[in-house]
């Protein structure tokens, strides 16, 4: 029992890694991000639709899942490796506290059990202080910061066996790992959606906002994996799956179980349509292609630049579009308003911030900078995922 738990991929073992299949963590980590994902977009979409009526909802229990799944299998992970007989793994493994396991394990197991803390804390919220359809409140704060470690350690938890691996569990580790790293793009952007509307895509803010984290995620992404294209193909995965999301979620009739309810809904009402950030992504992965010997901090400022002039050249034309009647269709579901949102504001999401021009260019410039300390973090996080063996 001890050994079938541990991640047996050796360096000394090539005739078995070139054949074995992923460690059962790893997969239970990708079923684990896959709910929360997949939760978080739903759980949104119910409080826009529907209102927050109770814990219970299938929206809440998505996300708490996938922070057991990864609680309990990185917890026996640690606790298998630590007291377990399976030397091999406790070589691949750190010490923390007394305890053995892989560094990633540690990381995604603190992160579920957060995740899991923050629901009574979210249930005290709104008792205390009533219902919000807020993404950004002190316990959903707590909440993403346990799924980005949830993310991040699962990341890392499949980062050595892939480092290590050889022939073709290599290939199905670096696949695996390149769908880890774009769930958490999604979850990532998700959570940006407040601060990311089409409205703002004239506007210094959206351009500071998209510049904090999101080179650092791309960039990590494309030198860490080990395959080509490896962020273009990370950026694709979260338009993916936004857009169906868009077109999906209509098609389920709901209403409104909390008032006052201003506009009228019928069925679920879907987040907006996603960014184009496959673009940007496509910029990231060819400098990191072909500039992969020379010096890093050059590197750094040539990708958070490209992110960011990219950016702009996509975003400004397409936010034109998105905020005309063009794009008022099922398509592109720029017609979908929450239930606590009143018909009188509704041109709002047909107008841009208006920001003096000085507002503008001083954002431009936080966010220039911004991107390019991202991306310096996120290649050095690629590089290190890269040489990480435990």
């Amino acid at each position: 029992m001890a050994h079938s738990t541990a991640l047996p991929i050796s360096a000394s073992a090539p005739a078995q890694t070139s054949t074995a299949s992923a460690p059962w963590p790893l997969f239970v980590g990708a079923a684990a991000t896959t709910s929360i994902v997949f939760g978080l977009y739903w759980d949104i979409s119910w409080h826009m639709t529907i209102g927050r009526d109770t814990f219970w909802t299938p929206a809440h229990l998505a996300i708490q899942f996938g922070a057991l799944l990864a609680a309990l299998s990185c917890g026996y992970l640690v606790l298998n490796t630590t007291f377990g007989s399976d030397a091999s793994a406790r070589e691949a493994s750190v010490r923390v506290w007394g305890l053995r396991g892989p560094f990633g394990a540690f990381l995604a197991a603190w992160g579920g059990a957060t995740m899991m803390i923050s629901a009574p804390f979210d249930n005290w919220w709104h008792d205390s202080f009533g219902l919000d359809v807020q993404i950004v409140s002190p316990p959903h704060m707590v909440l993403a910061t346990g799924i980005f470690f949830v993310g991040i350690g699962t990341l890392v938890l499949m980062a050595g066996p892939k480092n290590r691996a050889e022939g073709i569990a290599k290939v199905r580790l670096e696949r695996l790992f390149l769908y880890i790293g774009s769930v958490l793009l999604t979850l990532y952007l998700i959570l940006l959606i407040e601060f990311t509307g089409f409205g703002d895509m004239h506007s210094g803010e959206f351009y500071k906002v998209v510049g904090y984290g999101t080179p650092l995620l791309l960039a990590a992404i494309a030198r860490g994996s080990g395959l080509r294209w490896a962020a273009t193909k990370a950026a694709i995965f979260y338009f993916l799956f936004c857009a169906i999301c868009v077109w999906f979620f209509p098609l389920f009739p709901a209403h409104a179980k909390l008032g006052p309810v201003y506009t009228n809904v019928s069925h679920m009402v879907p987040l907006q349509f996603p960014l184009l950030m496959f673009v940007p992504a496509l910029a990231i992965d060819w400098l990191v292609q072909h500039m992969k010997d020379r010096n890093k901090l050059l590197v750094a400022l040539a990708v958070g630049s490209a992110f960011l002039v990219v950016t702009i050249a996509v975003h400004w034309p397409y936010a034109r579009f998105m905020i005309s009647p063009l794009a008022q269709n099922w398509v592109f579901g720029t017609t979908y308003f929450p239930y606590m949102q009143a018909p009188s504001t509704y041109h709002y999401s047909y107008e841009f911030l208006t920001e003096p021009a000085k507002v503008v260019w001083e954002g431009l410039g936080i966010a220039w900078i911004a991107a390019v300390i991202s991306a310096a973090i996120g290649l050095q996080c690629g590089d290190w995922l890269r040489k990480l063996k435990r």
